[in-house]
């Protein structure tokens, strides 16, 4: 059973989405938050497996509340999902900077929805490679982007942060063994080191990590 906070201050907006999730076998509601304070504290209290988080809420907004989430040593099994009005909103970036696993317009589709739940909650990447550069080159390569390398960089061996550099360039892992001449296999593994050492949660973060790092030019 996928267990789902949903976090949200319009009440017609919960209530829509707790139908859907409630109307799935697999899927059970862990609670409904209408601020970012709320929206923390049943994290910590439920411990869901996915949160679907509203950027804009009373308290303390989306982004401080997911930052928060992510930060916790308790919830490592725990994934946020950012819902928004905009695909390129400016608060999605800072969104993935802190660890959300992805984004979701508000007028995704019901299927399309819960399809995503059921990816982010099995470790997936939720977001298309070329879906979550187009964000994050939007917003980390303006006039006044400054790097900001991240701090565990040098552990990555040449390989591998090449790798993390083409997974910023939007590459899925077929895509890379193909332009490195490797196998499938050892492309996934490359990146599934990358994101070991670096932290990384999930592909989203491993894309924001190349660009602020600089291993992207944009």
């Amino acid at each position: 059973m996928i267990r789902v906070l949903i976090a949200d201050d319009q009440d017609l907006v919960r209530l829509g989405l707790r139908a859907l999730v409630e109307s799935e076998d697999d899927l059970a509601s862990a609670g409904e938050a209408s601020d970012g304070l709320r929206a923390v504290e049943l994290a910590r209290r439920e411990r869901p497996d996915v949160v679907l988080m509203d950027i804009r809420m009373p308290g303390i907004d989306g982004i401080e509340a997911t930052r928060r989430i992510v930060a916790d040593s308790d919830l490592t099994g725990t994934r946020v999902v950012v819902l928004t009005t905009f695909e390129l909103d400016e608060y999605v970036f800072d969104a993935l900077r802190h660890g959300a696993s992805g984004f979701l317009t508000k007028d995704t589709r019901p299927a399309e929805l819960l399809r995503a739940i059921r990816l982010v909650a099995e470790g997936e990447a939720l977001l298309s490679p070329s879906v979550t550069r187009r964000v994050v080159r939007e917003f980390a390569t303006r006039p006044s982007r400054v790097l900001r390398p991240h701090p565990r960089l040098d552990t990555l061996t040449d390989r591998e942060r090449q790798v993390v550099g083409l997974v910023g360039e939007g590459l899925n892992n077929e895509e890379i063994a193909a332009r490195l001449v490797v196998s499938p296999a050892t492309a996934r593994t490359h990146v599934s080191r990358a994101m070991g050492k670096l932290g990384a949660r999930d592909r989203a973060q491993l894309v924001v990590f190349a660009y602020q790092s600089g291993l992207v030019s944009g």
